[in-house]
């Protein structure tokens, strides 16, 4: 399983992103190896569609859950479609190491 959380940067003590769409980094966790990859959002300068292209991108990586903030309200149904599970988290101080660390518990 393949699990991508919205970032504010490139370390594992980064935030989660309150923006799905516009976040810096995405970072994509590799559930069955353990591996980490940070992937640099190149959709959060777009004038629009930046949710749904970065929903684009993440599937394209096989991601089955995607972890933000907040999620435009044009995604949900993009990602039901693709049968991607969406979870928003309302605390602002989870850093993707803690975010990590609820996922392998």
């Amino acid at each position: 399983m393949r699990i991508a959380m919205a970032s504010t940067g490139n370390t594992l003590e980064s935030k989660i992103d309150t923006s799905f769409g516009r976040c810096n980094y995405y970072v994509i966790y590799d559930k069955s190896n353990g591996g980490v990859e940070f992937l640099p959002n190149p959709n959060r300068n777009m004038e629009e569609g930046a949710g749904q292209a970065s929903v684009t991108l993440l599937a394209s990586r096989f991601v089955s859950k995607i972890v933000s903030g907040e999620f435009g309200l044009k995604i949900k149904p993009v990602l039901d479609s693709l049968k991607i599970q969406m979870i928003v988290v309302n605390d602002r101080e989870l850093t993707v190491q803690n975010v990590l660390e609820m996922l392998n518990h």
